[in-house]
């Protein structure tokens, strides 16, 4: 069965993306993209040069096979986020964008006011915007409307590993939405990306759970197996809950 994630066009066969920050090093990070079988891999364009490519993280990543998402993580407001997407794009890498800003330190979460100001901009620049937002129904239909490719709302705070605290919001956000939506941020366990696949999530983002495991291959293939399962579980059509037992052998049509 054909079930390919559409992006602006773009299909993708893999339902998980993987972020790059944090593993203990390069190797690391780059067999953990092969076992998650990631196609769209984000970078910190804040820990990228640029100007020599070769010589960090971009070298560990195969760019054949995975796009490169550069990221605006650190971003403060709307000017600040902008720039660094244009820095990404005059540096060769793709017009995509994963749309970060967060002005918080301590808490990382995302200012819907300069995201939503952020996206508008970048879509009339011709970037495919990828925002990370909020759990928030309205806001999510502001930046649809916006033009944005994708609704990344999270599931709990960055690198808490909480899972899917944001779990009746995102509900709603996958309901109203028309472009494919991506939980990002919060997921520590397997079992937290299957419940946002179950859900209806077009897919899932993660990092920290991955590399800071004590075994972020195993991790990552762990991962893996849940999006696909969580996934199927999806198009299969759970039964759904019951207040009261079900019989799994009911007794009509039994031998006397």
């Amino acid at each position: 069965m054909e079930d390919s994630l559409v992006i602006a066009g773009r299909s993708f066969s893999s339902r998980l993306l993987v972020g790059t920050g944090k593993f203990s090093s390069n190797r690391v990070m780059a067999e953990v993209i092969a076992e998650s079988c990631a196609q769209i891999v984000t970078v910190a364009l804040r820990r990228v040069d640029l100007d020599a490519p070769g010589e960090d993280m971009l070298a560990a990543i195969d760019r054949k096979r995975c796009l490169v998402l550069p990221n605006t993580s650190g971003a403060r407001d709307a000017q600040e986020a902008v720039r660094l997407a244009r820095l990404a794009r005059a540096g060769g890498l793709d017009p995509w964008v994963k749309l970060e800003v967060t002005p918080d330190p301590r808490s990382l979460l995302p200012d819907p006011i300069e995201t939503r100001r952020a996206a508008e901009i970048l879509v009339k620049e011709g970037f495919v915007v990828l925002p990370y937002m909020p759990a928030d129904p309205m806001l999510a239909r502001r930046l649809e409307d916006a033009g944005c490719a994708t609704l990344m709302p999270l599931g709990s705070p960055i690198g808490t590993g909480r899972g899917l605290k944001t779990r009746d919001a995102v509900g709603i956000i996958i309901e109203q939405a028309k472009v494919p939506v991506i939980v990002d941020a919060g997921l520590g366990l397997p079992s937290h990306a299957a419940e946002a696949m179950e859900l209806g999530a077009d897919a899932v983002l993660l990092n920290t759970a991955l590399a800071i495991a004590d075994a972020p291959v195993l991790m990552a293939r762990g991962f893996r197996l849940a999006v696909e399962g969580g996934r199927l579980a999806y198009l299969a059509g759970p039964g759904g809950e019951s207040p009261t037992a079900r019989a799994s052998s009911p007794l009509e049509g039994l031998l006397a």
